[in-house]
């Protein structure tokens, strides 16, 4: 039986199995952006239902996973004939809808799978839950029984939001993370400061905690420079205008979908000084940039998840992952270019703004201790 809490504990654990992943491949090239993106698929896979790809198969998983994320959001980007002909439409000639079957049923039979488990063990138990704290699917679960109209969830939407959850909540912090490590080597001058701040706060006789997120002023910095040269949603989540309307001169009809150019907002000289280069100064300058540039939308130039009722809702748990997985990375290891390699930061466009060349670095162990890893 599981141990019971009366307040689920964030699964910070699975950064720490990260760590120890990446430990046994030390003096290695690795793919930073496949390690990253399994810690956080877990991270968020144990806060919805309680489970992690387990044992050896979690990095292959992990990457079929990123894999099939990849093409969902690849095929929500291709232009289709038959929106703009909509006779051919029963003809799919790209077979965008023969594939995005293919894609939502692979990640259906998964659902259903998690969802088969937890039924099976309510049933199992009578009823009576194992612990005392519940799971996010195990509250969706009870409200698909609701008779209730207006609070009643169908299991069609139920597996829709996990769906949404999983997606949003993994590609897009492992992207950032992937960008931030590769700003980081980039420019050494960036890590030696970072792990210098680290060693400080948390020093080389420990490991990364929560509790020292709110000391990291100069991780956090790094994180924020990150999101704005590359933010992981470069035109945010497309609006739909409920009435028409003029924004600046332009006249928005009703209906219209409308996309915010983020990424343009981040680069515009005359908001930034030197927009095209990482430099952290920007917010640290002064003791009121970090809270000048937060994340809560209400500077229009930097809205790396958005501004008002529809912002990004996942923002409290990227902030505090991004920073607690970067802080594991740098404070565990150092990290270096493989010889001869070269750091490509060509941006591939899309729904999620990705690195074109995945980051592939060495690391080496920075702590004496072995037990940490």
């Amino acid at each position: 039986m599981a141990e019971t809490k009366s307040i689920p504990e964030f699964p910070w654990s699975e950064v720490r199995r990260m760590v120890k992943d990446v430990y046994g491949m030390i003096g290695t090239p690795i793919n930073v952006g496949e390690q990253v993106f399994v810690a956080t698929l877990n991270v968020v896979l144990n806060m919805l239902w309680g489970g992690t790809i387990q044992g050896d198969e979690r990095i292959r998983v992990g990457i079929q996973f990123r894999q099939l994320f990849n093409e969902m959001i690849e095929l929500g980007l291709k232009p289709n004939i038959s929106d703009f002909f909509p006779i051919f439409t029963r003809f799919d000639i790209q077979g965008i809808e023969k594939k995005s079957w293919k894609i939502f049923n692979e990640m259906d039979r998964m659902f259903d799978s998690v969802i088969d488990q937890h039924l099976k063990l309510e049933k199992g138990n009578n009823g009576l839950q194992q612990r005392s704290s519940k799971d996010f699917l195990q509250f969706l679960l009870e409200l698909t029984k609701k008779q209730e109209f207006k609070t009643q969830v169908t299991m069609a939407q139920l597996k829709a939001l996990l769906q949404d959850v999983v997606v949003a909540g993994t590609d897009t912090s492992a992207t950032t993370l992937e960008w931030a490590m590769s700003e980081v080597i980039k420019n050494p001058e960036v890590m030696r400061k970072a792990q210098e701040e680290l060693d400080e706060v948390v020093g080389k006789n420990g490991i990364v905690e929560e509790s020292h997120m709110n000391q990291l002023p100069y991780l956090e910095a790094v994180v924020k420079e990150t999101l704005r040269l590359h933010p992981a949603g470069p035109l945010l989540i497309p609006h739909r205008s409920i009435k028409s309307a003029i924004v600046s001169g332009y006249t928005i009809p009703e209906g219209s979908r409308v996309f915010v150019n983020a990424w343009a907002i981040h680069r515009d000289s005359e908001a930034w000084n030197n927009p095209l280069v990482f430099q952290l100064e920007r917010f640290l300058s002064s003791d009121d940039n970090l809270k000048k540039y937060g994340y809560t939308g209400n500077n229009f130039d930097y809205i790396p998840f958005g501004s008002g009722r529809r912002i990004c809702a996942g923002t409290p748990l990227a902030e505090r992952m991004l920073i607690y997985v970067l802080a594991s990375l740098l404070h565990s290891f150092d990290w270096k270019l493989p010889e001869g390699g070269n750091l490509d930061l060509t941006e591939k466009f899309g729904i999620v703004l990705k690195k074109a060349t995945p980051l592939v670095a060495i690391p080496t162990p920075r702590l004496s201790n072995l037990d940490f890893y």
